[in-house]
């Protein structure tokens, strides 16, 4: 099956940048389509960006050319490079795998806590 799994959460500062990895296991990598989402509480899980097998980025328009998504096929790996954090940024970031098979897969989530 499919696999993926976050890491890089954690607490920073209002202005301050955090990166995510997600690392992706059980699926050819190069051929599927990745994406970061996340959920704050009491709203509803959100896209945040994402790459397809050809980088081709799409963002939220609430990120504001503050985040860059990017993938290291080597490493089975996509990212999320997130500066100029602002509290609204807290919430669980999930990443997101879908193959070219119709097969998809949610990681367990990140914490990410924006302090003003």
């Amino acid at each position: 099956q499919v696999q993926v799994v976050e890491s890089g959460g954690g607490l920073v500062q209002t202005g301050g940048s955090l990166r995510l990895s997600c690392a992706a296991s059980g699926a050819k990598f190069r051929s599927s389509y990745m994406a970061w989402y996340r959920q704050a509480p009491g709203k509803q899980r959100e896209l945040v960006a994402g790459i397809t097998r050809d980088e081709t980025t799409n963002y939220a328009d609430f990120v504001k050319g503050r985040f860059t998504i990017s993938r290291d096929n080597a490493k089975n790996t996509v990212y999320l490079q997130m500066n100029s954090l602002k509290p609204e940024d807290t919430a669980v970031y999930f990443c997101y795998l879908l193959s070219n098979y119709g097969l998809n897969s949610w990681g367990q989530g990140t914490q990410v806590t924006v302090s003003s």
